[in-house]
């Protein structure tokens, strides 16, 4: 039974890891949120195993919240955010995506290179969670700094998160108070990154960074 949790527990955190690479592959903004919601999804899927493998049934409450907002609510919020400002469009990179999934793939190698010695006092199942989980943040990072439009960089903020909720679960899990906090924290920083995305279109007609980075550079 042990070997099946270990097993099933790192597929789901390993298909997390993978689906941070299909984010950061995605060269359009609706598929990156659909790509988004299925991040989340998977995510929802690891915590609730965690929840079963470790009896801990808050973590249930954690794999709701995660379902019902992270996975649903917020990347259709997204979407007719993107859908309103008529950005559809294609994303553009600060580099080659080659290089960019390059760079991923060294990510993820550092990560499991770092993190297994340092964790190998502990349970199996908790070591390869974070592991994993510190890939997907560094993913996460990875697309924030490449990424050139500001809804993408929410989108890549939003994984990175769901990259530190993995890790908490495997760390036998976090608080449930903390996690409604953060839950809430989210949305209330979605809720004002919707109004000044709107504000930035509204003032300079793009919400692409490297543009508002050379109207600055104008008004100098």
């Amino acid at each position: 039974m042990h070997a099946i949790s270990f097993d099933v527990a790192k597929i789901l955190a390993g298909s997390l890891v993978l689906t941070s690479f299909l984010m950061i592959y995605q060269v359009r903004l609706l598929a990156l949120l659909n790509v988004l919601g299925v991040h989340a999804f998977v995510l929802a899927l690891a915590v609730a195993w965690q929840a079963h493998v470790q009896a801990a049934p808050e973590l249930y409450i954690t794999a709701a919240i995660t379902l019902i907002f992270k996975s649903a609510l917020i990347p259709e919020a997204l979407r007719r955010i993107v859908v309103r400002l008529g950005l559809h469009r294609e994303i553009e990179n600060v580099t080659s995506l080659g290089l960019v999934m390059l760079a991923g793939v060294g990510l993820v190698a550092l990560s499991l290179e770092v993190m297994l010695p340092v964790t190998a006092q502990a349970d199996p199942l908790t070591r390869t969670d974070i592991a994993l989980a510190l890939s997907v943040v560094l993913l996460g990072l990875l697309m924030m700094v490449t990424r050139r439009n500001a809804v993408s960089q929410v989108a890549a903020f939003l994984s990175l998160e769901n990259g530190i909720d993995l890790a908490a679960a495997g760390a036998r899990g976090m608080p449930l108070v903390v996690e409604i906090s953060i839950a809430f924290s989210v949305l209330v920083a979605f809720l004002v990154i919707g109004v000044f995305l709107f504000r930035i279109r509204e003032r300079f007609d793009t919400v692409d960074m490297h543009a508002l980075d050379a109207f600055r550079g104008d008004r100098k």
